[in-house]
């Protein structure tokens, strides 16, 4: 049974008797008063939790503005392994700063590139991941068919998804820039015998002339996996590597939730989850091939500011 924990509850109650040395005082327990964790996943007592696992964050001394790639795709879309490629080979040139995910939707979420059949089984969609497509399918021009995405959903000529073509080019000058605007880190507790893991990001706000509201989102995502794609060539390779399969949003929020001053403490926000690690879309458990993407973005133009990688292990 799930229950919900609020930080006022915490401050009479932990914020007197639990925090051992007052360097706990830089990052007390955060204000959780609009979240609800399932803390039957922790196999123990939630007051240990509290006490001993939940993280105290050090200063965050990253300088580096990080890059998503989001790549639209399918497994019967023959263009799409060129792009995954490209992708990927942007990836491994810039490591820890160029992040990908591979998002099986279209313009109206399942089409003929995302359908399975026969032949190609195996469904790589996910609600969260086809919302997300169906709503750049209507709001933005540039969202055609597969293969397109956003970099850090930047627009640029008037559209947020670009053709790959543009996508070197977009991360390099991102990368070039390096306008740091929001800092992320996070620390993840995972559980096996539960299969629950909880997740905690710290969010620093640094440059104060954005007057826009920020959301943040957390991507689960399967690092890798065996299966069936249609190639340029239009053979069916049975064998083929998809990386990075987008499976589900935390919270099942497509868009994530808006940064708000009960997030707030010490001028930094705090946001947590509690999630299970499903099985992978074969069907076998391995909790080291799943990780997840928390960015922060603008929620009036959507550009990403910040995205950070944590590993599940």
């Amino acid at each position: 049974m799930k229950q919900t924990i609020l930080f006022a509850a915490f401050a009479i109650i932990f914020g007197l008797y639990m925090l051992p040395s007052c360097d706990r005082i830089t990052n007390p327990y955060p204000p959780v008063a609009n979240l609800e964790l399932d803390t039957t996943l922790y196999p123990g007592n939630w007051a240990d939790y509290l006490a001993n696992e939940w993280p105290t964050f050090a200063t965050n001394t990253n300088t580096d503005r990080n890059i998503l790639i989001e790549d639209f795709t399918g497994h019967k879309c023959i263009f799409c392994p060129a792009a995954a490629d490209l992708a990927h080979q942007l990836h491994m040139a810039n490591p820890g700063r160029v992040f990908t995910t591979s998002i099986h939707a279209g313009v109206d979420g399942i089409g003929d590139f995302q359908s399975v059949d026969a032949e190609y089984t195996l469904d790589f969609t996910n609600p969260d991941g086809l919302f997300i497509g169906t709503w750049f399918g209507q709001n933005d021009p540039g969202f055609v068919g597969n293969p397109r995405g956003p970099i850090s959903r930047v627009n640029v000529g008037g559209n947020i998804f670009q053709g790959p073509g543009q996508w070197s080019s977009i991360t390099s000058t991102l990368l070039t820039e390096n306008n740091l605007r929001v800092n992320l880190q996070s620390q993840l507790n995972y559980y096996p015998s539960t299969k629950g893991a909880f997740l905690h990001v710290e969010v620093d706000k640094i440059d104060q002339t954005l007057t826009n509201e920020l959301g943040i989102v957390a991507y689960l995502l399967e690092d890798s996996l065996v299966g069936d794609q249609k190639m340029s060539d239009n053979t069916h390779n049975h064998n083929y590597v998809h990386r990075d399969i987008h499976r589900k949003n935390l919270n099942n929020m497509p868009f994530g939730r808006q940064l708000t001053t009960a997030d707030l403490n010490n001028g930094k926000y705090y946001v947590n989850y509690s999630f299970v690690v499903p099985n992978q879309l074969d069907g076998a458990y391995n909790a080291e091939n799943m990780h997840i993407l928390v960015y922060v973005y603008d929620m009036t133009t959507l550009e990403i500011y910040q995205v950070i990688k944590q590993k599940i292990e």
